[in-house]
């Protein structure tokens, strides 16, 4: 409309510098998209490109291991008193029996003459395992689970006593001891049962003492090996850049697994520190794992798809047998009879189609067409094999 103002913003290479103003005149000709812009600067409005999706990013610390910084396993022999009656049977389970007198005679009773007279049925073997971590010192406690060896029914409410637990060089590294604690429910009665849980199983919480350390000393070390909890070559590349870019050229991938840090004579405690915060981007090999068992199915974001044509479809009879009574008529001399119906349903799941999936087909895609023709979690690990037998599922197949 003539008379009007027309606001016009200046630009040039590198940015727009002012906001002009412009009187309307007869064959004034307005640029809109011009406009548009120069009022969003007017106003304060700031204009930036669309945001890439985030990329999930992981810590250092929650992919890799330090080489030599690891658990030990433990285990035990020992025996567990104050049981409800709910022990191993002495008569058949030797080595319960044995280990009972042995203990005794370390205690001062002799009880090796009335041997065959013990019938007690408050006691039972067990094995004692735990786990010992890394950097555990000499008196810091560790929890320890314990396992029925004979023909005990229920461990609740009985006493570990003391076990030694030993590693696989046969040195004692633990000690044992306490109540044991299980929540396991276990009922009898003379007619039925309920059990529920694993009766026979038990921990106890800080129940066992550690008496000796794994001798290794992190900060006396030239060479640290970082270990990826998924080998992957191009995750130890990442890992490798990104520990450069935080504290200098001290990273190399040496292999899939293995991220080598040269110290150069700085302190192991602090580069350990200074780079397990840091973020980066785990890359994974394209994985279809099928648990045939249970019928699950775990595929990863990179599994692609060859192109294939699917048809999914079974043929279902079903035959169902349905007797009637026939009742004669009132004073007709006719007799009550059974009379059999029998209905017979065919299923050809005709209604299913044939689903085709192009060339690069991402996981999604192919969850879509499979939940389009109705495919379940069995049928779909019948589909995957076959598709793998093709040639068109570029992942490995991992069947457990």
């Amino acid at each position: 409309m003539p008379g009007g103002v027309a606001w016009r913003l200046r630009c040039r290479e590198g940015g727009c510098t002012q906001i002009l103003k412009k009187p309307l005149t007869e064959g004034t000709i307005l640029r809109p998209t011009l406009l548009f812009y120069g009022l969003l600067a007017l106003f304060g409005v700031a204009i930036a490109p669309a945001v890439a999706p985030a990329v999930a990013q992981v810590r250092i610390k929650d992919i890799t291991t330090v080489e030599g910084v690891r658990e030990n396993q433990l285990i035990g022999y020992g025996l567990v008193v104050g049981l409800n009656g709910t022990g191993d049977k002495l008569n058949s389970n030797v080595f319960t029996r044995e280990s009972l007198i042995g203990m005794l005679e370390r205690l001062g009773v002799n009880t090796r003459d009335q041997a065959t007279s013990l019938s007690t049925k408050n006691v039972a073997a067990v094995m004692v395992t735990a786990h010992l971590p890394a950097f555990a010192r000499s008196g810091s406690r560790i929890d320890i689970a314990i396992s029925a060896l004979g023909d005990a029914s229920n461990l609740t409410g009985g006493t570990l006593l003391v076990t030694p637990l030993l590693a696989a060089d046969g040195e004692v590294y633990a000690v044992a001891q306490g109540s044991l604690s299980s929540a396991a429910i276990a009922a009898r009665g003379a007619a039925s049962s309920v059990t529920r849980g694993v009766p026979t199983s038990a921990r106890i919480a800080n129940g066992a003492t550690v008496e000796k350390e794994v001798a290794f000393q992190l900060d006396k070390g030239k060479i640290l090996r970082l270990g990826l909890r998924n080998p992957d070559l191009t995750t130890a590349r990442r890992i490798a850049t990104a520990i450069n870019a935080a504290v200098g050229p001290i990273g190399r991938a040496t292999d899939p697994r293995t991220v080598s840090l040269t110290l150069d004579g700085r302190d192991p405690i602090d580069v350990l520190a200074a780079i397990e915060n840091l973020p980066v981007v785990p890359d994974n090999e394209a994985k279809v794992v099928i648990d045939e068992a249970s019928g699950t199915i775990v595929m990863g974001a990179n599994v692609r798809i060859s192109t294939v044509a699917i048809a999914q479809g079974n043929l279902t009879i079903r035959v169902t047998e349905t007797p009637q009574v026939s009742q004669p008529g009132p004073r007709s001399g006719g007799t009550t009879a059974v009379v059999d119906r029998t209905q017979i349903q065919i299923d050809d799941q005709h209604d299913r189609k044939l689903g085709i999936l192009d060339t690069g087909a991402t996981l999604r895609d192919l969850v879509a067409s499979l939940n389009a023709l109705g495919v379940g979690p069995r049928d779909l690990i019948s589909i995957l094999q076959a598709i793998k037998a093709e040639g068109a599922l570029q992942a490995d197949l991992e069947i457990r």
